[in-house]
């Protein structure tokens, strides 16, 4: 039961000329920085590396998010397990 529901989930990411990313799926922001987010996603964790990148609309509700800059890289850490010393809140009150 529990490998149907993983099978079952979808993601999506929509690219516009590398400056607009839109990412579903998204459980939760992990760490980000005008240089590299970090996204826990139903197909695993998605780090996205660029120059001058912000989040431009999130919805974790839905999960949703949409990251604007220009995207150099998206990558998915499979077998690896990510670095959480830059946590959401931890960026938020630095």
């Amino acid at each position: 039961m529990m490998e149907q529901s993983k099978q079952a989930k979808r993601q999506e990411v929509k690219m516009l000329n590398r400056k607009v990313l839109e990412v579903s799926g998204v459980s939760n922001v992990e760490s980000f920085d005008s240089e590299e987010f970090l996204l826990e996603t139903d197909c695993g964790f998605l780090t996205i590396k660029g120059q001058n990148l912000h989040i431009k609309h999130l919805n974790l509700e839905q999960g949703l998010v949409a990251i604007e800059g220009l995207v150099h890289s998206l990558m998915y850490l499979d077998g690896q397990a990510p670095d959480k010393s830059k946590g959401l809140f931890g960026k938020l009150f630095k």
